[in-house]
């Protein structure tokens, strides 16, 4: 498809897993053979960096210079004289989007940009709806740039092209080409030499050859709540109906507040004890901090994210949503303040198998997967819930597993230090990995690790998918 252009312009949007880095890569690898482009770079968010240039070395035989804070100065003293640039120079690239949206390294990259660009994660570079997402917008102008100039390959790539907003995935197949983002209908025809999206399902008999993607074998393990924690729950719940409720004489900035709040809380307490002390105690310790918020929409464009589980993974991050309880538009009460300490002083108590029931249904399920010879992953949406299995799974599990080693790799830890821990654990014979979503792309697990266990279900489907 890439070699019948002249100009090559395709999206890939084939499943996760499929392999749409290495489809991309065959195709640069091609144009550069050919001539038909001469140098590359390839467009990505920060943690996939690493992995690009890995791939780029060990499959493709190009060594790119990474373009990240970390390591410009090492890259400008190998300039062989000062007037070059580092995007003048090296040949063949991998760039952190975010670093190369804005600024000065904006205009330079711009100025000196390879014939041949591949977009990793395209999505989070697509036109927002509104005006709010401001560091999505700067990512779009900056890709809407480069794809001006007409003689430029261009390959986006994305297992969620779509996120359910038109004027979204029209902006990213304008990229491709203006005349695709223009609103109304566009003719399939048209738009089909320039689109790839399979599933796993349309290669599992490709071209007469049988390939072996790995059978998912799912389970349900249910559990129900002690009573200590379900007087909690209960009691949080009620409280969440009533500061909901009780916030309608408020303005609609306020009462949204109080509903991100609300989720925010119910969320963490259904994760873990110690989430819900994370929560619960920032609001305790702290006095809250003064925004004021002009709309319903500015309100639900800085909680959404903490909240929910939103497609731009690393917009959502994995610490605890205390900033909806914190904010002083919420308007809470004494009584209601009050309340709150209350529910920390119970959650404080629910630690351990014997009141936490799902700890004791994670540790049964784990056991079960280390007796069968399988090296399990643990994932988690909070970073106070990873750290709290990492304390209490070996309490559990030492006793019948005594080599066992378990580490959790949340967010806290730097990116290079979440690779390293990785490898670290994966020279145990017994070993299980806990970590957040900060590890469900980016970081090839499959080598070291064969199971999966969903201690909090992300409400993102994509997000399972990835994990």
């Amino acid at each position: 498809m890439a070699l019948r252009q002249e100009q090559v312009r395709l999206l890939i949007a084939d499943d996760v897993g499929v392999g749409k880095t290495i489809e991309a890569a065959m195709i640069a690898r091609e144009l550069l053979d050919r001539g038909l482009a001469k140098r590359l770079a390839v467009i990505c968010p920060a943690h996939l960096c690493d992995q690009w240039e890995a791939e780029l070395q060990e499959k493709f035989g190009l060594d790119p210079a990474v373009i990240q804070p970390s390591r410009i100065a090492r890259l400008e003293r190998n300039l062989p004289r000062q007037d070059l640039s580092i995007y003048q120079y090296y040949p063949h690239l991998v760039v952190s989007i975010d670093f190369i949206k804005a600024g000065r390294h904006r205009d330079h990259f711009l100025q000196n940009a390879p014939d041949l660009i591949i977009v990793d994660e395209a999505h989070l570079a697509a036109r927002p709806r509104g005006d709010l997402q401001r560091v999505q917008h700067q990512r779009y102008a900056f890709l809407r740039e480069l794809a001006q100039d007409p003689n430029r390959h261009l390959l986006l790539v994305t297992a969620t092209p779509h996120s359910g907003i038109e004027e979204s995935f029209q902006s990213l197949l304008g990229l491709l080409n203006p005349r695709f983002d223009v609103g109304g209908h566009i003719d399939r025809k048209v738009l089909l030499p320039h689109v790839v999206q399979r599933r796993r399902r349309d290669l599992e008999r490709w071209l007469g050859a049988e390939t072996p993607f790995p059978e998912r074998d799912p389970r349900e393990i249910t559990y129900n709540l002690s009573d200590a924690y379900r007087s909690l729950f209960t009691q949080v719940l009620s409280y969440c109906r009533e500061t909901v409720e009780s916030g309608k004489g408020l303005k609609v900035q306020q009462q949204r507040v109080r509903h991100w709040a609300a989720i925010a809380i119910l969320r963490c307490v259904l994760s873990s004890p110690q989430a819900a002390e994370a929560v619960l105690g920032e609001r305790a310790r702290k006095k809250g901090f003064e925004e004021i918020f002009q709309s319903v929409e500015e309100v639900d464009q800085a909680f959404r994210p903490q909240v929910l589980d939103p497609p731009a993974e690393e917009d959502s991050g994995d610490l605890t949503p205390s900033a909806p309880l914190e904010d002083k538009e919420a308007r809470w009460s004494e009584t209601e303040k009050r309340k709150l300490s209350q529910f920390l002083r119970s959650a404080r108590h629910l630690a351990g198998p014997a009141s936490d029931r799902k700890l004791a249904a994670a540790a049964q399920a784990v056991s079960e997967l280390l007796a069968e010879g399988y090296r399990p992953i643990v994932f988690c949406r909070f970073i106070p819930t990873a750290e709290y299995l990492e304390t209490w799974l070996p309490q559990l599990l030492r006793p019948k597993f005594p080599d066992l080693r378990v580490i959790a790799v949340t967010g806290k830890i730097a990116d290079e230090v979440r690779r390293v821990r990785v490898e670290e654990l994966a020279k145990e014979q017994v070993r299980v990995l806990v970590a957040t979503d900060c590890l469900s792309e980016g970081i090839n697990l499959q080598e070291h690790f064969d199971a999966v266990i969903h201690y909090d279900l992300p409400w993102n489907p994509n997000r399972l998918e990835q994990r």
